[in-house]
């Protein structure tokens, strides 16, 4: 359900609301803005009696049922979109997002070479794994805490706002310390324990879609996230699991406008894990930003043959800043789309 406070309701009026959602045995997430509050309301009851009851309470303009399964990042509980701020940089707002960097932490040598060259190129966010799923156990499998010390490293130096994977739940506190954005990779997309966790964390989470989810699953991940206490998901398609072999995955590019359809979450692309390919990356990146994404998540290593992990899918520095320039009309026009978006809200 939703309760849409009037316009200017008091501190009062809306604690009042609170506490009576409470006694139906209900649980509460509000959105304040400048002049209204709506409060979104989740839990198991007597529905009919709770909306009769709320709609007669003073400083209630209206209560309504929310008919989609994930309740809080619907549209219907949030009609505009959500810009999430990580290191002073708005995911959702009215600046195209680039996020670059290698896919594992291997050395200071490449995470500093790595951050220098996507900064200079107009990337505002560093990713990288410290922690690293592998479908091998005998595959790297991350420098772990010394990697979360490179990233951190490389922030200071930088600038950049660091993206890094979760894995457990048990490490969450920790990667915390080091990390702007938490990370869940597509393997963990349903990994419950945590994202319960990550909705105490602190930090906003990049949520990316399994290899083999659909996405109304995708969004009832993020459900849990938000439901557990943290408002900031960002949502990314890195392509799904099909039939085709002519690619790593298949990037199913119509989810970034069907995601903007059904929930008010920033959507953001990964043309990297979604090909598999270094040469496909530029066209995809493009479609990206044509088709309405937030952003989109690069993989960048200064010597992609000798990267421990996959260097076929990841651009050079240089590729990455010839990718960068042709980019900019896009961005422009994006950027104007998005201007009177926001305009028009």
């Amino acid at each position: 359900m939703i309760m849409s406070m009037r316009p200017h309701a008091t501190r009062e009026e809306i604690d009042h609301v609170t506490e009576r959602i409470a006694e139906f045995g209900y649980k509460v997430h509000s959105i304040e803005g400048e002049e209204r509050v709506v409060i979104g309301v989740v839990g198991v009851g007597d529905v009919t009696a709770c909306l009769e009851s709320l709609e007669a309470t003073p400083g209630v303009e209206r209560a309504m049922r929310i008919s989609a399964p994930y309740k809080f990042v619907s549209k219907e509980f949030r009609k505009g979109r959500s810009a999430i701020k990580i290191n002073g940089t708005e995911v959702g707002g009215d600046e195209f997002v680039m996020m670059a960097g290698p896919c594992s932490v291997e050395s200071e040598k490449q995470i500093m070479e790595t951050a220098e060259g996507v900064a200079a190129a107009g990337a505002k966010m560093l990713r990288g794994g410290a922690f690293k799923p592998r479908t091998s156990p005998y595959d790297f499998q991350g420098l772990e805490l010394e990697g979360l010390k490179l990233l951190r490293k490389a922030k200071e130096q930088t600038g950049l706002g660091i993206i890094t994977e979760i894995m457990s739940d048990r490490d969450v506190e920790m990667v915390a310390e080091y990390a702007d954005c938490m990370q869940v990779g597509a393997r963990n997309m349903q990994n419950f324990a945590l994202l319960k966790s990550l909705g105490g964390c602190g930090r906003p989470v990049l949520l990316k879609r399994g290899m083999s989810s659909t996405i109304k699953e995708l969004l009832m991940s993020a459900e849990y996230i938000v439901a557990h206490g943290n408002p900031n998901v960002i949502l990314c398609e890195r392509g799904i699991r099909t039939f085709e072999t002519a690619t790593r995955n298949t990037c199913d590019i119509a989810a970034v406008p069907v995601l903007n359809e059904l929930t008010h979450l920033p959507v953001i692309l990964d043309p990297s894990h979604a090909t598999g390919k270094r040469s496909l990356i530029p066209a995809l990146s493009r479609a990206g930003v044509a088709i309405g994404a937030d952003g989109l998540i690069i993989e960048v290593h200064p010597c992609p043959e000798k990267a421990v992990s996959d260097g076929a899918q990841s651009l050079t520095l240089g590729g990455f800043r010839d990718m960068m320039k042709e980019l900019q009309p896009y961005i422009k026009l994006w950027s104007g789309a998005r201007s009177a978006e926001l305009a028009a809200v």
